[in-house]
């Protein structure tokens, strides 16, 4: 498939090269970015959506600021794939996610022009007023400091904390709000209601522009300077909207909203407010999709769409010659409906990820009981908690991640009130093609620290169907997480009776000889394939799947420690404070002595790829199993010959 650039983008390597051309060309630069990222996301994949719907705005800040100078700050990232393109990176852009390739999301080590590495949500006027601040101190004050962020993680309370900093910092720091009622699934909340209201009020829009553009025809001289100008405009849009525009409230300069699709009114625009220094935002209608049309229409859809072909819009998926198992996103999905209809005390919450956890299931078939509360993880942690002090069981589904967020909530507000709160961390583990801001590394480990708290993860489908039936029984008094990975189920006939699993108990897959693996979650199926290619070998490692990291069963480790001097520990989390680290503590407090090898996500920033790639860098696949038992038992051999000898 041809992925060649246009006449005109053919010549951007830099931006330098962009801010050569006349303001006549814009649009044709835009057609053709446009264009080359459906032609290349079509055939490689990545987030698609978002960035066609900030082309033009893309194109303007780099044609109108000087970047890298002047900082540009993405939020999340999904919107910068223009940004890359325009940024020396449009030839190896093909590599976009994948392994040893280019990161799908802005990062420093990669560009200068990528001033802050992002992934998750909500950053971008922290980081810019920081940098805003920082150029200030350091009198660099031809220095401009933007920050892109969208109308979906502007919900976040990092956002509003920044604005609220940003109104009284006297900081130059521009905050360009890209409004298209869209995150990954539809915006929801009072502040899509706000700017709703903002961009469909034609008095005050009209009021507002009328008063701009009589302000820009006042004579400019000794007696009318640009700072009574200002105080004049201040003066007038505040006695028409000083009480209902929040953003003006916070005192941020308000402009807008503009379409942000008119590329000449968005440099025009640009252009004016670099002359305008102080805290301000400018507020852009876009589509996101924009200039294609499926993905105009269905934008959760085309969030993330996969392979496609680009003329027929064909979403390419895998097909196979015998039943799949569905994805542990799924099955959660579709036990906590089985559950909350036999239970009317279960709730679902979810941080503006409804179609990702599969909570959307429940959202059509309960609406009254499965909320969605945007881009919120330390609102939606601690609302669970209230409602839980209300006899509710409330499965507040988060990604692992994304979890990280919400620490101190789960502290205070769960924990130490010993609230059942259910937390279901879904993508924990790597994630692949997103990389180290997503990968769900952290969770066995920041978790197991915290009083009260009750740890799980599942092997399979039915284990996690079960650990959900465990969670909502009123005899289940402690918060209580339950954590599975991204897609990878195993089990085509998943949907068995759900049955409660004794908290803290692990269970005996199989016997064996001189050597036993431990297990915690979806990695116990790498240990199983690891163990039937051993026995081939004559090798015959036991298989323990212990389900809780805590509280562990240590009865079960008696036996393990009792006749087992060799023992491999498995878990598709940091080995820093983890399974393995469990097993060590428990290994030291009762006197035993073994030699123990800690399998997972080694202690450094794991980059991106696919799942089976990561999986094997990090050793704990099937293969990287099997060697660490060959390995082991190896070892063995030579240490009893040496004694022998």
């Amino acid at each position: 498939m041809d992925m060649k650039a246009g006449p005109l983008l053919e010549n951007i390597q830099l931006p330098e090269d962009l801010r050569k051309m006349g303001k006549e060309q814009l649009h044709q630069v835009c057609d053709e970015l446009r264009q080359f990222i459906i032609d290349v996301v079509s055939v490689h994949g990545g987030h698609f959506a978002a960035s066609l719907g900030v082309v033009e705005l893309t194109v303007a800040l780099h044609y109108v600021y000087n970047t890298p100078y002047d900082q540009l700050v993405w939020d999340v990232g999904h919107q910068a794939y223009g940004h890359k393109i325009l940024t020396g990176r449009r030839d190896s852009f093909h590599t976009n996610r994948k392994y040893l390739g280019l990161s799908g999301f802005p990062k420093r080590s990669e560009s200068e022009y990528d001033t802050f590495g992002v992934g998750h949500s909500s950053t971008s006027i922290s980081a810019a007023l920081g940098i805003a601040m920082a150029a200030k101190y350091k009198g660099e004050t031809d220095r401009k400091c933007i920050a892109v962020i969208g109308d979906g993680a502007m919900t976040a309370g990092l956002a509003f904390e920044a604005m609220n900093h940003a109104g009284v910092s006297d900081s130059d720091v521009l905050i360009i709000l890209n409004d298209n009622c869209m995150s990954i699934d539809p915006n929801v909340g009072a502040l899509k209601e706000y700017l709703t209201d903002i961009t469909t009020s034609h008095t005050y829009n009209k009021l507002k522009d009328d008063i701009w553009h009589a302000l820009g025809k006042l004579p400019i001289g000794k007696n009318f300077t640009r700072e009574m100008a200002s105080k004049l405009e201040h003066g007038v849009k505040g006695f028409i909207s000083q009480s209902s525009n929040l953003f003006e409230a916070m005192k941020l300069r308000y402009f807008g909203p503009i379409d942000g699709h008119n590329i000449t009114k968005l440099v025009d625009t640009l252009q004016d407010l670099k002359d305008i220094h102080g805290p301000k935002i400018l507020h852009i209608i876009t589509t996101k999709g924009k200039g294609y049309s499926l993905a105009e229409k269905d934008q959760t859809k085309w969030h993330a769409p996969g392979l496609f072909d680009k003329v027929t819009g064909e979403i390419f998926k895998k097909t196979f010659d015998v039943p799949q198992p569905p994805k542990y996103q799924d099955v959660f999905g579709h036990t906590i409906i089985e559950l909350a209809e036999r239970n009317d005390k279960i709730f679902g919450v979810t941080p503006a990820m409804p179609s990702g956890s599969s909570l959307k299931f429940m959202m059509d078939k309960m609406p009254r009981r499965a909320i969605d509360v945007g881009i919120c993880e330390q609102h939606a942690v601690t609302l669970s908690a209230g409602m839980a002090t209300q006899g509710l069981r409330v499965f507040c589904n988060i990604y692992s991640s994304f979890m990280q967020r919400a620490f101190d909530q789960v502290v205070h507000d769960v924990a130490i009130q010993n609230l059942p709160v259910v937390l279901c961390l879904d993508r924990a583990g790597l994630v692949g093609e997103d990389g180290p801001t997503h990968h769900g590394a952290y969770d066995l480990a920041y978790f197991r620290c915290i009083p009260n708290m009750i740890i799980s993860a599942p092997m399979n489908e039915s284990e996690l169907r079960n650990l959900m039936f465990t969670a909502q029984l009123e005899s289940t008094t402690h918060p209580m997480v339950i954590r599975y990975p991204r897609g990878e189920g195993v089990m085509p006939e998943w949907k068995s009776e759900m049955k409660e699993i004794a908290i803290g108990t692990g269970r005996k897959i199989r016997d064996g000889k001189e050597i036993a693996i431990l297990t915690i979650g979806h990695p116990g199926n790498f240990a199983s394939a690891a163990i039937r290619e051993l026995r081939t070998e004559g090798i015959e490692p036991a298989l323990y799947d212990m389900r809780f990291v805590k509280p562990i069963d240590e009865q079960m480790l008696h036996e393990v420690f009792g006749n087992y001097q060799k023992i491999i520990t498995v878990e598709d989390g940091t080995i820093v404070g983890g399974l393995g680290s469990a097993i060590l503590e428990f290994m030291v407090e009762n006197n035993y002595h073994a030699e123990v090898r800690m399998l997972g996500i080694p202690d450094r920033l794991v980059e991106h790829g696919s799942l089976k790639q990561l999986h094997r860098e990090c050793g704990y696949d099937a293969i990287g199993i099997a060697e660490a038992v060959r390995d082991m038992m190896k070892h063995a051999v030579q240490v009893s010959r040496s004694i022998a000898g």
